[in-house]
């Protein structure tokens, strides 16, 4: 049970996220999913586009490996866009996933 005594620092993590880069990263994240949602038409109004209900928006060359929006965006199940090798730290090792390399 973490921070019984005291308040946990919001201000503290936050800045601790930029330092890691996690924060320019995550920008870019919604900004790739706001772009697709411009696209594409959206018939129930819960402000996600059609096409990408129940979907993950994943770059073409991933953010890890030096990627961005402009490298290309494109809709995948959520199980083939997270599957992906990692390390220990959780830095993806290949882009390629499992069920990739089996074909």
């Amino acid at each position: 049970m973490a921070y019984v005594n005291k308040p946990r620092p919001y201000d503290k993590e936050y800045q601790q996220q930029k330092t890691r880069g996690e924060h320019e990263r995550r920008m870019e994240r919604q900004k790739g999913r706001r772009a697709i949602d411009k696209t594409g038409a959206d018939a129930n109004a819960n402000g996600k586009a059609d096409k990408r209900e129940g979907k993950d928006v994943s770059h073409v060359k991933a953010l890890d490996k030096g990627g961005s929006n402009k490298d290309g965006l494109r809709i995948q199940s959520a199980a083939k866009n997270r599957s992906f090798k990692r390390d220990a730290k959780g830095n993806l090792v290949s882009e390629t996933s499992k069920k990739e390399r089996k074909k």
